[in-house]
């Protein structure tokens, strides 16, 4: 007997709706550190391209996002032609599954991975393939070892969220090296601009060089256009051409491409905003470990602290005293981590806060 109400496609219910970081507060003050924006916010030139578009509201935007492939290919040395623009990057990651799996097919993923790419296999009707980390970093070999024939798509995320670890580029080439060339490896390098170790890489030449990999980047963070919901992707021409065929035809609004066009040509503003992460999330990095909290070591934009499993001594009881005097750090529970908070780089003000705060946190739980 037929239902007598609409029903989702199979594996939809099963889908865990992404909780995004909020701002809730009762302090008169409040600083928002659960979602890893920049506490530089946007450049000044980035914002002046915005305003100038509020004449063009009523005209439909380029859809083919010409202006800003165009500036993305001039900042970072790549062929506009294989650069797809999107609705953030989450749209990116979300029609990689779209297009590559169907019934039956998997996509592995690290176990503490970004959330939207469970989100996005189940969605397409795909079977994510979930695989331990080593010491809170992706495991490269326990990923191959997850492939089967059933494997279309690689989610790896480098840096990864919520922990900050990485996968030095040595091992993310090794990892593509012994991938068939029917399964996709998707690089989400969401916070690579951040980054500055010596033995990291973005993805971006093996995108180039390689028919089944694609890197994907965002302006939500650097370059401080959350709100816009900006995204793009880099790879061969063959899957820049199918996502083409499946994204919407208007994915990103005009003053969007302005100002990530202005964005990503202002050099100084990414560059006092690396200089001001360096600082910060060194000094968060210690002062926290010296309170007794051990803190994953991070190269991303955000830190990952972890609280004894204890009744009055837990992050739920320091997320509420954080709370209460007005910094919102983010629980991470649906990530794995039921006993840590992460903590994005914020302004002085609010890194100081939180240090303060959890230093008479850690005072009190010992008593």
């Amino acid at each position: 007997m037929r239902s007598k109400a609409p029903q989702p496609r199979s594996g939809v219910l099963d889908i865990a709706p992404y909780v995004p970081g909020d701002d809730r507060s009762s302090a008169a003050r409040v600083f928002k550190l659960s979602s890893n924006e920049t506490p530089l916010g946007t450049s000044a030139r980035a914002m002046e391209a915005y305003r100038a578009n509020a004449d063009k509201l009523h005209i439909y935007p380029d859809a083919a996002s010409n202006i800003l492939r165009e500036a993305i290919g001039a900042a970072y040395g790549l062929n506009p032609e294989r650069i797809v623009c999107g609705n953030g990057s989450d749209e990116l990651l979300s029609l990689l599954a779209q297009v590559y799996l169907g019934s039956g097919d998997e996509a592995v993923i690290s176990e503490h991975g970004f959330l939207m790419y469970k989100i996005a296999i189940l969605a397409a009707g795909g079977t994510p393939v979930v695989v331990k980390e080593r010491d809170e970093t992706a495991d490269i070999d326990a990923i191959l070892a997850a492939v089967t024939p059933r494997t279309r798509l690689v989610y790896l995320a480098n840096p990864n969220n919520p922990t900050g670890t990485y996968v030095p580029y040595d091992d993310v080439k090794r990892l593509h090296a012994a991938l068939s060339g029917d399964v996709l490896l998707v690089l989400d390098a969401a916070y690579a601009e951040y980054v500055r170790r010596n033995d990291y890489g973005s993805g971006v030449e093996l995108a180039a060089e390689a028919e089944n990999v694609v890197m994907t980047r965002t302006f939500s963070k650097i370059y401080g256009l959350a709100n816009l919901r900006i995204g793009w992707a880099y790879g061969p021409a063959a899957v820049i051409d199918a996502l083409n065929r499946a994204r919407g035809p208007f994915n990103v609004n005009g003053p969007a491409l302005a100002a990530a066009s202005a964005a990503v040509a202002d050099r100084a503003h990414v560059e006092e905003a690396v200089a001001h992460n360096d600082q910060w999330l060194n000094w968060l990095t210690r002062e926290i470990t010296a309170l007794g909290l051990r803190v994953t070591p991070s190269i991303g934009n955000f830190v990952l602290i972890h609280f004894p499993d204890a009744p009055g001594r837990g992050a739920a009881e320091a997320d509420a005293l954080l709370r209460e005097r007005g910094y919102v750090l983010r629980r991470v529970t649906g990530y794995g981590f039921p006993h840590a908070l992460r903590m994005s780089v914020g302004t002085e003000e609010a890194n100081r806060g939180v240090v303060a705060t959890l230093g008479e946190f850690m005072k009190g739980a010992g008593t």
